[in-house]
């Protein structure tokens, strides 16, 4: 396989189930943890790697290291491998998605960015999703018919917070994720819930038109549910761990054990909240969203632009979500071929820094 953001949770734990599958490495593309990098290349012995900086290829233990945005293409349109796992983070990862579903290979899919800034013109019959929210929503499908998907949020680090506090909130806080930890942004995203939003909009694109929605469920164990319209509802038990769905798109063919079940005596209780807009101001353009999937572009690119200030201290926590529902009622042309999406992005992403 073509990993593609090796050092990352995902990335790690795709490298666990290729070893317990026996799926060798053709490709690692990672960032800036060479340490961990250098240990992956040791165990998995991959024929190409790519780093994100060229003055760290000194520094890699391998003899074939390229470093770039291009060269990550470079070396999916050059693979044998049928399957390329994209874990990167950020807009940054739709090339590498579009490079290779243009090889045509499958996709399993954990950049949100993807499909949230492009899913009218990626082929979603070839993309896996391998977030948990959507393998639960697939894993639950029967052939009934459905009244709604749901999914579910942890509620993110400021979920207990009074709200009066969010106006102050830091950087530092957002990382204190009640569940686990993950990446800067992701976790970020978690705080605002444009993570959850944009998990909305990439089911709306895999599994078509119809009512979604997502609601708290503060343990994380619930991952995904299903409203059938003949009155009965599913749910998708598992313990939070991505290594899931990712066996699932590794080998369809599952048969053996991945994680511990969850005991419900041990879990004993469960609490679910409704996600409320006075403590997630962006969940007021859920809906419009996901009648206008396409105008996803508009929405993250602003996220990104956002962050980036926040990061910076130009912009408190709550201007993130202000950032976003301004540029997503400026911005409204959508975009009618691949190269607009870039063009968009762009013209977006000036809009919002000027806001700062």
């Amino acid at each position: 396989m073509v990993l593609l953001g090796a050092t990352g949770s995902i990335g790690v734990n795709t490298l666990l189930i290729a070893k317990k599958f026996g799926i060798s490495i053709e490709v690692l593309v990672a960032g800036k943890n060479i340490k961990l990098l250098n240990e992956q290349i040791a165990e998995h012995n991959p024929k190409v790697v790519v780093i994100a900086d060229e003055l760290d290829i000194k520094n890699v233990n391998h003899s074939c290291v390229y470093a770039g945005s291009e060269a990550i293409l470079s070396a999916i349109a050059d693979s044998e491998s049928e399957l390329v796992v994209n874990a990167l983070v950020g807009f940054l990862g739709l090339r590498p998605t579009l490079k290779a579903l243009e090889y045509n290979k499958k996709v399993a899919l954990a950049n949100k960015e993807s499909l949230v800034a492009s899913g009218a013109f990626i082929d979603t019959s070839k993309i896996q999703p391998i977030d948990s929210e959507h393998f639960g929503l697939w894993y639950l499908l029967q052939d009934k018919p459905v009244e709604k998907m749901i999914i579910t949020a942890s509620g993110g680090a400021f979920r207990d917070w009074d709200i009066k506090r969010l106006e102050n909130a830091t950087l530092a806080d957002t990382q204190k994720h009640p569940n686990w930890s993950m990446g800067q942004k992701i976790t970020i995203d978690s705080a605002t819930m444009v993570n959850k939003m944009f998990e909305l909009l990439e089911a709306r694109w895999l599994f078509g038109r119809g009512k979604y929605d997502a609601i708290i469920e503060t343990k994380s164990l619930i991952h995904a549910l299903i409203d059938f319209k003949d009155g009965s509802t599913t749910a998708h038990f598992a313990n939070a761990s991505m290594q899931l769905p990712i066996a699932y798109a590794l080998n369809k063919k599952m048969d053996e054990n991945i994680l511990r079940h969850v005991d419900l005596l041990e879990v004993a209780n469960l609490e679910f909240r409704k996600i409320e807009e006075n403590r997630y101001p962006v969940w007021e353009i859920k809906e419009e969203l996901l009648n206008n999937p396409s105008r996803g572009v508009f929405v993250n690119a602003a996220n990104e632009a956002a962050l980036e200030m926040f990061i910076a201290k130009k912009i408190g926590f709550m201007d993130i979500s202000k950032c976003i529902i301004s540029a997503f009622e400026r911005f409204t042309t959508e975009a009618t071929n691949v190269e607009d999406i870039f063009a968009i992005d762009e013209e977006v992403r000036d809009y919002v820094r000027g806001l700062g």
